[in-house]
């Protein structure tokens, strides 16, 4: 299995290991990390079966405004932007303990930029790979609401209604 690791994360594959398909034909992703697994799927010239979208960052609906002061944030004051992006990931729940890394200012854009298309994923069901997307509906990053009415069309999604980012139940 291939996973790709959220906006200035490491090792978060842990968080989903309840939903990954263990196999040497899967590519996986959390939040940013989607998008490259989806990405990867497009252009996999090797075996893909499965593509497993977790959180993807959705960000589309998102408000112009609202990304220039995500990067303003970011590039103002790093450290304490991935403190506040992971209280968001965990919110309503405690912070847990993360592995990060420092992100740039142009994953960030290409985050927050990315627009999921419908020829996107009809290239990657055109491949023949069946696409499982995973949503928190309690999500504090993404328009999970959103996302789920996009990826219904392509994909087989679950819902975790008390779900926050990381997919675990809040009550």
């Amino acid at each position: 299995m291939t996973f790709y690791s959220g906006f200035s994360l490491l090792n978060d594959q842990r968080f989903f290991e309840a939903y990954l398909r263990e196999s040497d034909y899967t590519v996986a992703g959390f939040s940013y990390g989607a998008i490259k697994a989806a990405r990867h799927a497009v252009n996999a010239t090797s075996r893909v079966d499965t593509l497993q979208l977790f959180s993807p960052a959705f960000f589309q609906t998102a408000k112009s405004s609202f990304k220039r002061l995500q990067l303003a944030g970011f590039m103002s004051d790093p450290i304490n932007y991935r403190k506040r992006f992971a209280h968001g990931c965990f919110a309503p729940r405690e912070v847990q303990p993360l592995d990060l890394r420092m992100g740039t200012v142009d994953e960030l854009e290409d985050v927050l930029n990315f627009v999921w298309e419908d020829h996107l994923l009809e290239k990657i069901l055109g491949k023949g790979i069946h696409i499982e997307v995973y949503l928190g509906m309690k999500d504090h990053i993404i328009d999970a609401a959103a996302a789920r009415e996009f990826f219904l069309g392509y994909a087989t999604v679950t819902l975790i209604r008390t779900g926050n980012h990381f997919l675990q139940e809040c009550t």
